[in-house]
């Protein structure tokens, strides 16, 4: 019983287990989990797209229905996890309390960008929802990662799959979902690039898939590159970024259980932000570059292919963003009739 090995790490009730997230905690009305969390402050975060940087009003901008989805969250249903199948076999005392620290890391730590979801009743289980940087083709994108601690851990990395949907949009991410990453030992990697069980975390993975994954030139993360030409980068990044946005499509027509929320005020937040740089990709603009660069692309047959993958992707989009933004409306008086009623009561 994980809640109950937990609890006794912790010196607890079974019912305490989830004390190590605050000493004052509250019920996120917002929260697609049931768990006790944490409130985390945030800051405004600025536009990941560099394209929209200055648009201050139209659909999407000054929305701050994203501060209602905590960063961190306990919940109960694993049931469309990726790894919900698999047995976490025989698991220690010492097992279950460095999970514990991890949650406590994570809970502390989140980059602003990053979104976890823990499990009360499978706590080998994780998934983490990371925001595209901005400066690259996968600006305003969202990307899931499911998470298990083997019974190794952590003498051994955990075992990390994406939510790819049939997409190679990154070297380091492949259709079937396996992460390439030195950290994970899924990759080549010497010293502090590897796994190391006294030093290395899951916040670090996080973060390094965010940084060193999704980065502003990930054609050349490919293991053999058969050519160091700028406008082969270029290239990728054109399809990478039209990747990403058929993915944005996939995530707004079934979202992954517990960040159904996230997902509606994640992208009705950033709606025009996305159709304004494809607009802007298309008509010429460098993908990931700012207003302010003024890089182009060379006018060939190539640019032509992409603006016409483009240019499907921006119609199929701004249909699914322009019902997203009802659904959005939609959540904000179901939550805003909580607060008055909880106010009332």
């Amino acid at each position: 019983n994980y809640r109950g090995i937990v609890a006794m790490n912790l010196g607890a009730a079974p019912h305490s287990t989830f004390n190590i997230l605050a000493s004052h905690s509250l019920l996120d009305p917002c929260s697609s989990g049931a768990g006790t969390v944490l409130s985390v402050p945030k800051d405004e975060p600025e536009c990941s797209s560099n394209i929209s940087s200055m648009v201050k009003e139209g659909h999407g901008s000054g929305n701050e229905d994203h501060k209602s989805f905590n960063q961190f969250d306990v919940v109960q249903d694993y049931s469309d996890h990726h790894y919900a199948k698999t047995s976490p076999g025989k698991t220690t005392k010492d097992w279950a309390k460095t999970i514990q620290n991890e949650w406590k890391l994570l809970q502390r730590d989140l980059p602003e960008s990053i979104y976890v979801r823990v499990y009360e009743d499978r706590i080998d289980l994780i998934r983490a929802a990371i925001v595209g940087p901005a400066g690259t083709p996968y600006h305003d994108g969202l990307f899931f990662f499911d998470v298990c601690f083997p019974p190794e851990y952590p003498r051994c990395p955990p075992k990390v799959h994406f939510h790819s949907s049939g997409l190679r949009l990154n070297p380091n991410l492949y259709e079937s979902g396996k992460v390439c990453l030195s950290l994970l030992n899924t990759w080549l990697g010497s010293g502090s690039e590897k796994w190391g069980k006294s030093n290395s975390t899951m916040l670090q993975v996080l973060v390094s898939i965010q940084g060193l994954v999704l980065n502003d030139k990930p054609y050349f993360n490919e293991p053999v590159i058969f050519s160091s030409k700028e406008k082969h980068s270029l290239g990728y990044n054109q399809t990478a970024f039209v990747l990403t946005c058929k993915l944005m499509l996939y995530l707004l027509h079934k979202p992954p259980k517990h960040f159904e929320t996230l997902i509606v005020c994640h992208f009705h937040e950033r709606e025009r932000a996305i159709l304004e740089a494809c607009r802007a990709y298309a008509s010429g603009m460098v993908v990931g570059s700012s207003v302010m660069d003024g890089r182009t692309y060379l006018r060939n047959k190539c640019f032509a292919g992409f603006k016409k993958s483009l240019d499907a992707q921006t119609e199929l989009l701004a249909k699914e963003l322009s019902a997203n933004r009802l659904h959005a409306l939609q959540l904000k008086r179901e939550v805003d009739a909580a607060d008055k009623t909880m106010s009332t009561s």
